[in-house]
């Protein structure tokens, strides 16, 4: 790429909007050039508006210290300065649909890490390596809209990272049920430890409207696009249970599942370790080499010492055999806020980039 694309950032100084300032440091084809936030911190620096809250392991990159925060409800003032944005605001969904429309009306692409559009019907929401032909839908998201460039684009939510994509590589064997308990880190939350002491010995056994989006969006990604919006599959069928458990990052997953076709376990781990999508043949900056990795350490994945896989940006698998009530059972592991959050976003526009939807204005 020629000349990299001016890259805004919505809702910057939160923890997703810290992690893609983040990983969007040095990025070969995108330069932040806009941090935008509530009024209550425009007009600052991001370094003054962010202050002793930086919540990222590696230091704020010195690029954007200095940028001034603009007034994300300013939507035109801040279009004018980027090609697009990634949205991390935190607000309610009603009011987030609006601003991320808002923004789509300017001619600015949206590729968002929000929950709020997930199931407006023409707005796809992908994860790059299993259903990228959903950006088909954008032709009639943007004649809704009445835009030419504008459009908005979702990730879906960080829980399923863990074992949808393990479950999609094995989609020739036909899953049928399929029952996961995730057990979430606080960064999902947006917290640390420092900021949510509660959970230091903890174990929470709810999270809002988590285990809903953990059932319902893997179907969604499987579905297909019809008549201009993205219908859900059928099934496969999914239960699930999601707790808090006191784990900075790295979201994991206690699975069992029954297939049509009863695959053998060398299948399996075949299927694992060799899955390529989109992302790998177009070798897409953000994009893992190895998507998905099968450990045959029985106390593997562990989140200290595998989230880190690929950048973040690969999912572990590990703990496979067969069950007693299920065909087989599995253990997984995703970064959330990388390949859950923010990296997930950024792989979308560059897969969103490298297909002409995301150009320079």
């Amino acid at each position: 790429m020629d000349q990299k694309l001016k890259v805004g950032v919505l809702g910057a100084t939160g923890m997703v909007g810290q992690r893609f300032i983040s990983l969007l440091e040095n990025h070969p084809w995108y330069e932040v050039v806009c941090v935008a936030a509530s009024p209550r911190s425009a007009g600052k620096t991001y370094e003054e508006a962010v202050g002793d809250r930086w919540k990222m392991t590696k230091p704020m990159p010195d690029a954007v210290k200095d940028l001034v925060v603009m007034n994300v409800n300013e939507v035109e003032e801040v279009a004018t300065n980027v090609d697009f944005v990634f949205s991390a605001v935190d607000m309610t969904k009603d009011e987030i649909r609006a601003i991320e429309e808002a923004y789509a009306k300017t001619e600015t692409p949206v590729v968002s890490n929000n929950s709020a559009h997930r199931w407006t019907p023409d707005v796809p929401m992908v994860v790059p390596e299993i259903n990228p032909e959903h950006f088909e839908v954008i032709k009639y998201q943007r004649q809704r809209l009445g835009t030419k460039r504008g459009f908005i684009a979702v990730k879906p939510n960080c829980s399923i990272q863990s074992y949808a994509p393990a479950l999609h590589a094995l989609k020739e064997f036909g899953p049928k049920v399929v029952v996961a308990t995730t057990y979430q880190a606080i960064s999902g939350a947006g917290k640390t430890f420092r900021d949510w002491p509660e959970m230091i010995d903890n174990v929470i056994p709810f999270i809002g409207g988590e285990e809903e989006k953990s059932e319902q969006e893997p179907l969604r990604l499987w579905g297909k696009v019809e008549d201009g919006v993205i219908k859900k599959a059928e099934g496969p069928v999914i239960t699930t249970q999601c707790i808090r458990v006191p784990v900075q990052d790295g979201h994991t997953a206690a699975v069992f599942v029954s297939f049509e076709k009863k695959p053998t376990k060398e299948e399996i781990i075949d299927r694992w370790n060799n899955y390529k999508g989109l992302p790998q043949e177009l070798d897409l900056p953000s994009a893992p080499k190895q998507f998905i990795r099968y450990m045959e350490e029985e106390n593997r994945p562990q989140a200290q010492l595998d989230r880190d896989f690929e950048n973040g940006m690969g999912i572990s698998m590990g703990r496979l055999r067969e069950d007693t009530v299920y065909d087989y059972k599995f253990v997984g592991l995703s970064h959330n806020t990388v390949r859950g959050a923010a990296g997930g976003a950024i792989l979308c526009a560059e897969l969103l980039t490298a297909q002409g939807y995301i150009q320079a204005k």
